[in-house]
């Protein structure tokens, strides 16, 4: 199924990519770099930074499997940092866009992009990390599998209780208060209630949040066993003040990587919305160092 508005860009497009239906958003100019949002997140929390970016760039964004517009992973899909970047990499193919291009990830997603650049070297341009997820020594945790179906029996629950449509917004705009320092939530209500109120996202947000130790391990393997291409990579790191123990451990995260580390000081963990001005300028490789 393909619905798609070929007269004014940047509009929805639901594609089946790997049997799914997914969410692409595809706007812009020049070469290509795809954005892809963090834990619980959807294509509009790019919006303060993709009118910076579209002058000088094509602009791809898409919402992971339950996320946003696009419809739910199946029970058997548990596909971990490289079964992401097999998606980036299925969701490139469908538009026709063989590479290079950046991979911008957020958060959660910085796993699944830095994972792209590892299994797809080829086809990298850049690799930009966004108060990506850290951590130092990931250990996998026991019985995955009963994990996830916990997480998804879970999920179930909540659904049929009404959770999701009852309280998923106000969750939405509660997150964003907490990591932002804007502290409102500025998407019209009404998409709001489309993206959180199905059961499909609180069982994305679950199920990745369950995973999320195996997914650290299984970075950190991949990391022994394929080098990042010869591309440039940055690290920007977002805190209220420039003494956060956060920052030295993404500056160790850039040092790890052989990266460039840079800071959006003040900002909250949601920097695309507080500091969109810095994250484009990392995209585009223009930021200041930190």
């Amino acid at each position: 199924m393909t619905i798609q508005d070929p007269v004014r860009p940047g509009r929805p497009v639901i594609r089946r990519i790997g049997g799914l239906p997914l969410h692409v958003r595809r706007e812009g100019t020049g070469p290509v770099c795809l954005l892809t949002s963090g834990l619980g997140g959807c294509w509009f929390d790019w919006d303060p930074v993709v009118p910076l970016l579209t002058p000088h760039r094509t602009v791809i964004r898409f919402d992971r499997p339950g996320y946003g517009l696009s419809g739910p992973a199946p029970a058997a899909e548990r596909p971990g940092p490289a079964g992401e970047a097999h998606r980036i990499a299925a969701v490139l193919d469908a538009l026709g866009e063989p590479g290079p291009v950046t991979v911008a990830g957020h958060s959660l997603a910085a796993f699944h992009v830095e994972a792209f650049a590892r299994l797809y070297p080829d086809r990298t341009a850049a690799l930009v990390l966004l108060d990506g997820s850290v951590e130092e020594d990931p250990r996998p945790r026991p019985a995955p599998g009963l994990r996830d179906a916990a997480a998804r029996l879970l999920a179930a629950a909540l659904t049929a209780a009404a959770a999701p449509y009852l309280c998923g917004p106000a969750a939405r705009r509660l997150v964003v208060r907490q990591a932002s320092l804007r502290g409102r939530e500025e998407v019209p209500a009404d998409l709001l209630r489309r993206c959180y109120r199905p059961g499909r996202a609180l069982r994305a947000l679950l199920r990745e949040n369950t995973a999320y130790l195996d997914d650290a391990a299984a970075l950190a393997a991949l990391r022994t066993a394929r080098p990042l291409p010869d591309a440039p990579v940055t690290v920007l790191a977002a805190a209220r003040t420039d003494g956060s123990p956060w920052l030295v451990r993404q500056r160790a995260l850039a040092a790890r990587l052989g990266g460039a580390f840079r800071t959006a000081v003040p900002a909250g963990h949601l920097l695309m919305i507080d500091a969109p001005a810095e994250v484009a300028a990392a995209i585009l490789g223009t930021s200041r160092p930190g």
